[in-house]
């Protein structure tokens, strides 16, 4: 077999692990440590409090700092009500697409990661290469942001990362930050006949994503100048709004799911204070002046900072010159580069697939896409075992 074609076998294993972010991704996790533990690595399984979750570390070629990270999540999105023409579980093998939930976003990177781990298993490395498995990105990177610190408090200290997200095999050195709410509201019930004798839920709800959505304005104002971005502004999304029950009666509950993708934290600053002192001055109010129990929560489910481009970054160097890039982009969606780079790393994101297929039905990845990643992966080991092509190590700065 192939190198390309053991990578679509290993894709079509992972893909048969159905690890949508609500259940356990244990038994992708022991595959893929066992597989690596197999050619050689030292491996650590880290379970979240539940024990449910796992994040993956695994390293191969010599101990220290320096070298370089392999990352990808194992969770995927799921695929309630979506019209998939096939078992989004099964690999679905059509010429240059192969397709299933997770080929692109990011199993793909993982299966070509597993091909590469038997090189640089054969290879005499002189900087070490982690592979780096996490869990529950798609619902705030909650598995990253456990793994991070972890990492720091070991004093493990990295030259490099690489985040394999779909990009199309495109050099990313930037993106924005990503933030998500929970707003559950606490009203009074009643009879939809007296209105003012009740707190209705939905309607402040109502109120609250009205407010939310009048900052669009204030953050398109506040535009850093020369933004890269596309929109080059910090963006506002609701996803969900729920409350209530029938026509007639006085909704006593309501939530709203809604997220910012800040370009810069001291705009995610600006809307978080304006919401709490609008919640703080005038909704609770209102509402308390009816019913003393009222209550609006604000649950955070993930903040996650962005990726912000610098001048000097050895990884976007060597990426760029192993694909033969002219230069690296941004993008608008998050990833967990940014949580990498507060070990003081190098980080850019550059893997398989494009992130137009990631989340919808048929998702896929070419085997032209997975070829150019071995490709890139095949340099990458070349620098691990000490070529002259590649940035040599430097002294990790504080920035």
């Amino acid at each position: 077999m192939t190198r390309l074609d053991d990578t679509v076998a290993h894709l079509a294993r992972l893909i048969a692990f159905p690890t949508v972010s609500a259940d356990s991704n244990l038994a992708l996790i022991e595959d893929l440590a066992q597989r690596l533990s197999d050619l050689g690595a030292r491996v650590e399984i880290l379970r979240d409090p539940t024990g449910e979750k796992a994040n993956l570390w695994a390293t191969l070629g010599p101990e220290g700092d320096g070298g370089l990270i392999l990352s990808g999540h194992t969770d995927v999105v799921p695929v309630t009500d979506q019209d998939w023409s096939s078992d989004p579980f099964t690999l679905r093998d059509e010429g240059d697409r192969l397709y299933g939930r997770g080929a692109c976003d990011m199993k793909g990177f993982i299966a070509a990661c597993l091909t590469a781990a038997r090189d640089y298993a054969a290879m005499d490395l002189v900087r070490p290469v982690h592979f780096a498995f996490t869990h529950d990105e798609e619902v705030g990177c909650m598995g990253a942001r456990a793994l991070v610190p972890a990492l720091a408090a070991r004093g493990i200290r990295p030259a490099m990362a690489l985040i394999g997200e779909p990009t199309s095999m495109q050099v990313i050195e930037g993106h924005k930050g990503c933030c998500e709410y929970t707003v559950r509201f606490q009203g009074q019930e009643g009879h939809g006949s007296a209105p003012d004798l009740g707190v209705n839920a939905a309607e402040y709800a109502a109120r609250y994503a009205a407010r939310l959505l009048a900052l669009r304005e204030d953050l398109i104002a506040r535009t850093p100048e020369g933004s890269r971005f596309d929109p080059p502004w910090t963006t506002l999304n609701i996803g969900r709004i729920a409350g209530g029950s029938t026509h007639n009666v006085i909704a006593p509950r309501a939530e709203i799911d809604w997220e910012m993708r800040p370009v810069t934290w001291s705009d995610a600053d600006f809307v978080n204070g304006v919401m709490r002192a609008y919640v703080e001055d005038i909704l609770l109010p209102a509402m308390r002046a009816v019913a003393p129990d009222a209550a609006i929560e604000t649950l955070v489910m993930g903040e996650v900072a962005g990726l912000d481009p610098s001048a000097r970054n050895a990884m976007r160097d060597l990426a760029m010159r192993l694909t033969g890039a002219n230069g690296a982009g941004l993008v608008p969606f998050g990833t967990e580069a940014g949580l990498f780079r507060t070990l003081e790393l190098d980080v850019a994101i550059c893997g398989p697939g494009s992130i137009e297929q990631a989340h919808k039905a048929d998702e896929y990845v070419t085997r032209d896409q997975l070829a150019a990643c071995l490709s890139l992966l095949q340099g990458l080991g070349r620098w691990l075992a000490g070529a002259a092509e590649g940035p040599v190590d430097r002294p990790l700065q504080s920035r």
